[in-house]
């Protein structure tokens, strides 16, 4: 079965930067697309960015373009996305997903399998 496991959230100051992690294992994932969601209590996982399998093309939400960036390394089976000038509106629980549905890149958290414990970023004033 597959496991995916995030990392580097912590509490940061607004304007700061930090680099979440994603670590699958159980199954190599070079052949999905992946995303990052994220969540805070009470609401759905909102779409954060997305990656192509071999990394070729990325898509972004508009309320985090220009300052995140995602990543992969296959060969390390891991995703990661690097949040810079960080807002206390990125506060909330990110989430790592593969997609098995849908088109390509996909917005849709329901198109995404997610089996991590998600990491929790903090951004204060």
């Amino acid at each position: 079965q597959v496991q995916l496991v995030e990392s580097g959230g912590k509490l940061v100051q607004a304007g700061d930067s930090l680099r979440l992690a994603c670590v699958a294992s159980g199954r190599t994932l070079n052949t999905y697309f992946m995303a990052w969601f994220r969540q805070n209590p009470g609401q759905e996982r909102k779409f954060v960015a997305a990656i192509r399998p071999y990394g070729e093309a990325t898509f972004y939400a508009d309320s985090v373009k220009g300052r995140f960036a995602i990543s992969r390394d296959n060969d390390k089976n891991t995703v990661y996305l690097q949040m810079n000038t960080v807002e206390p509106e990125d506060t909330a629980l990110y989430y790592c997903g593969f997609q098995i549905q849908g088109e390509g890149g996909s917005r849709n958290e329901r198109d995404y399998v997610f089996w991590g414990q998600g990491t929790q970023v903090t951004v204060s004033l």
